[in-house]
């Protein structure tokens, strides 16, 4: 005997349609393509997401949940954002369709909240003035998404692609007349060991020091 097929929820229903938004991107959600990943009918949805936007804010918020939430045990505040960082652009990385909803919500859920609360509350903790903290958020959050959004788009994901891509770029590039592009590509991006990925760590730094001496500023200094 084949198993019992599992009970439909609202967290099966959720996951499902992450699953056809990671293959179709989040103009593929609809209540129609997700009961069709679940084997149902579509009305059956309806018992546990009352429509297409509940099933949005849902996965906002699963998104969210599935990020480490930073924590002041970490004692440096730049530890715990950093953690939360790169957990973020993991989990982004995965689902990349979502940056474009993510603040998007007019109903956010509990676990999109207690990120919210819990970020703000290790940057207040750390000394940050209530203005800097929101400086601090809006900066760093972007920073992730563009980084994201910039490397979901790249031509290269591993290091033998950056060899091919830059050089193919290189093998047509006049060098007496672009030397610093030349330069940029033989002595940095063709050197052994050179890896496209660790940039979101150097930036990610560079910004996070730069808040350390902001912190205790108000917004007129």
């Amino acid at each position: 005997m084949s198993p019992a097929p599992l009970p439909l929820s609202r967290g099966r229903v959720l996951q499902a349609a992450i699953r056809v938004a990671d293959r179709g991107g989040v103009e593929a959600i609809t209540m129609r393509r997700v009961a069709q990943e679940l084997g149902v009918e579509a009305m059956s949805l309806y018992h546990h997401v009352p429509n297409k936007d509940a099933i949005l804010d849902g996965v906002v918020d699963t998104v969210f949940a599935a990020i480490e939430l930073p924590g002041a045990e970490r004692g440096d505040w730049r530890d715990a954002i950093r953690a939360r960082a790169h957990s973020a652009r993991t989990v982004l990385s995965r689902h990349s369709w979502a940056l474009a909803l993510l603040d998007s919500r007019r109903h956010p859920g509990p676990a999109t909240l207690r990120h919210h609360d819990a970020v703000l509350g290790v940057l207040r903790e750390a000394g940050f003035t209530l203005p800097m903290a929101a400086h601090a958020v809006s900066l760093i959050d972007s920073y992730i998404g563009g980084y994201v959004l910039q490397e979901a788009n790249l031509p290269v994901k591993t290091p033998a692609d950056v060899d091919e891509v830059a050089g193919g770029i290189l093998a047509q590039l006049p060098a007496d007349e672009l030397p610093y592009l030349a330069e940029m590509i033989v002595e940095h991006a063709l050197r052994p060991g050179y890896d496209h990925t660790s940039e979101f760590g150097y930036g990610l730094d560079l910004i996070l020091d730069a808040l350390e001496a902001r912190r205790g500023q108000s917004p007129a200094t």
